[in-house]
């Protein structure tokens, strides 16, 4: 890089960083909980299911969770370095687009990269911790994609073997990047107007079968694992058409005007029968027809539309996403596709600067710098909205009041901060809007729970169960449930389903062997505690209850080395201490 290129990169990674200033310190929105590693896979044993589970973490992205795994051994929970490490690698993307536009001689990678760098559309890919999964897979692909086109030009073997293995790493952190070939292959036909079998096509038949099999596998996880099939997924192959349509054209606006964005937009009623619903796919084939009748006089137009098409594909309704039970789009859906976009704008934008002269030069340049401070600031606004998941999520509801998920999100929010009254509010709603919706029902029996209404939490609980009897959560919660009520039996029934679903599930183990204990089933009790003390070493209350067990079983030693250890973890742990005290007074003198 020449020193030029050095200060900008320095200038574009400042400019980036203070732009996202407000949400350095963003707490933790809807699922980051889950991807900041939860407590059973925080263990060398738990890192090896990251592997070999594809149920373990929220998508079986295995790179992605074991770098979340990495990040909360460093600093845990603390929520600013996640951020920082997100937009380190959201800037570090940037800088790799300059390289590859530079590669391929496009005028305007600066402008461009810019433009990805700055604009709204992309905040909530870089403001919420969980989709680094596209920061990261970025960095990934533009490595991988910068490689291969050195190859290309070079013809030599460690550049294609880097970009195959860099390739491989980003399809680990999330499969979108599977469209790379493709995208590939459309640069290629863009800089020499044709392709040949040999010398374009067949390099990147290993970067296909690795894709298609990465997306086979996703497509299978999203269905089986994440719940993406069922009736709200029932759409036909006319239906999916139809939202793709939408979908495009949602996307391309948003890039050139990007306002009212929103985390939840409202999800669309597709209607084969809606005539103006039409217009949508056959607005995509018309401009498609159009670009490519144009391509004699320019293949740029044509090459940045498939681009963009192509790498949105994924996210266009043609495969099953379980976020489509919310919406059928999203800003982070298109953080990679907008570079197709960006990068035609800036060369176009380039390119008719460069024939201006004298004072319109210097007026069209300065369109371009007021460009990047009104994106700047548009990014620097909505940053605010991801500063804590009750902020986000209202602001979400006010402006798509409809939206179960919101109101379910920001349910989970207020309970967070033991607004329990407020929660079940925002649960019974989302509830309303969408009877089948599964976690809100949960989270309402919870919350209820919480609040001391077991009673009325049992009847919700079961309805979960009904429509999902493998939900380890739903069970242990109805055990809890049952066991306040006094119906001890069927609550250890519950507790033993959960462990029967979920058997690295520490406060089920722990909650049936107090049921056992006071059964006098010490021996079952302590099997159970044991278990509890072995999934989380660090919890004070497990060792506390191992020693409880041990009293009743009258193995004093054992319970005194247990409580030492809990006081060690917690020194105001309530009654350890003077269980300790009597304990060690019953000790024999020697």
């Amino acid at each position: 890089m020449s020193r030029r290129d050095w200060l900008l990169a320095l200038a574009l990674g400042a400019i980036t960083f203070l732009v996202y200033q407000p949400a350095w310190n963003g707490g933790l929105l809807w699922d980051d909980g889950n991807h900041i590693t939860a407590p059973a896979l925080r263990s060398i044993h738990g890192l090896v299911r990251i592997w070999t589970d594809p149920a373990s973490a929220p998508q079986y992205y295995p790179l992605l969770h074991t770098v979340f795994w990495i990040e909360y051994k460093l600093w845990g929970s603390w929520p600013l370095p996640y951020h920082l490490i997100n937009i380190l690698l959201h800037v570090t993307s940037a800088l790799l687009l300059v390289k590859v536009l530079q590669n391929l001689e496009i005028p305007g990678a600066w402008f461009a990269a810019a433009i990805f760098a700055l604009h709204p559309v992309q905040v909530e890919s870089v403001a919420w911790i969980a989709e680094l999964k596209n920061t990261l897979s970025a960095v990934f692909c533009l490595g991988a994609a910068l490689s291969y086109l050195r190859f290309v030009r070079d013809g030599k073997l460690r550049l294609y073997l880097l970009a195959f293995v860099l390739f491989l790493l980003g399809l680990m952190v999330k499969t979108v990047i599977a469209t790379l070939p493709m995208a590939i292959l459309v640069t290629l036909w863009w800089k020499q107007g044709n392709l040949e079998w040999k010398r374009d096509v067949k390099p990147l038949v290993p970067f296909f079968v690795s894709g298609i099999g990465s997306g086979l596998v996703t497509a299978w996880v999203e269905r089986k694992i994440c719940g993406a099939e069922g009736q709200v997924f029932d759409f036909s192959l006319i239906d999916r058409f139809l939202i793709a349509g939408r979908a495009f054209w949602f996307y391309l606006a948003k890039l050139f005007w990007p306002a009212n964005l929103v985390t939840i937009y409202p999800r669309w009623q597709v209607n084969h029968l809606t005539w103006w619903q039409y217009l949508f796919p056959i607005g995509v084939l018309f401009l498609l027809g159009v670009l490519w009748g144009l391509r004699r006089r320019s293949r740029g137009p044509i090459a940045a539309a498939l681009i963009f098409g192509v790498m949105l594909f994924p996210m266009l309704s043609f495969l099953n996403i379980a976020y489509f039970m919310f919406s059928f789009v999203a800003d982070h859906f298109q953080y990679l596709a907008s570079i197709g976009i960006f990068t035609f704008f800036g060369a176009g934008a380039v390119r008719w600067l460069d024939r201006m002269q004298g004072w319109r030069r210097l007026a069209a340049g300065g369109m371009g710098l007021a460009l990047l401070v009104t994106l700047a600031g548009l990014s620097w606004a909505q940053s605010h909205v991801y500063q804590d998941a009750e902020t986000c999520f209202r602001t979400v509801i006010a402006k798509n009041p409809n939206s179960p998920g919101a109101h379910n999100n920001l349910g989970t929010a207020l309970m967070d901060r033991d607004a329990v009254d407020e929660a079940i509010v925002q649960f019974r709603k989302a509830v309303d809007l969408q009877p089948d919706y599964q976690l809100a029902s949960y989270n309402l029996g919870a919350a209820l729970m919480k609040r001391g209404d077991a009673a009325e939490a049992v009847p919700t609980l079961k309805a979960v169960l009904r429509a999902n009897p493998s939900n380890a959560k739903a069970n242990y919660s109805l055990g809890t449930a049952l066991s306040a009520i006094g119906d001890r039996e069927q609550a250890i029934v519950a507790y033993e389903r959960a462990l029967k679903l979920e058997p690295d599930f520490p406060d089920a183990h722990c909650n049936l062997a107090n049921l056992l204990l006071e059964k006098n089933e010490t021996d079952g009790a302590l099997a159970h505690y044991r278990e509890a003390v072995r999934l989380q070493p660090e919890n004070p209350g497990a060792h506390y209850n191992l020693a409880v067990g041990l009293v009743r079983k009258g193995e004093a030693d054992p319970a005194i080395n247990e409580l030492q250890i809990a006081l060690r973890l917690n020194p105001s742990y309530p009654d350890a201490k003077p269980l300790l005290d009597e304990l060690l007074a019953q000790r024999p003198q020697h």
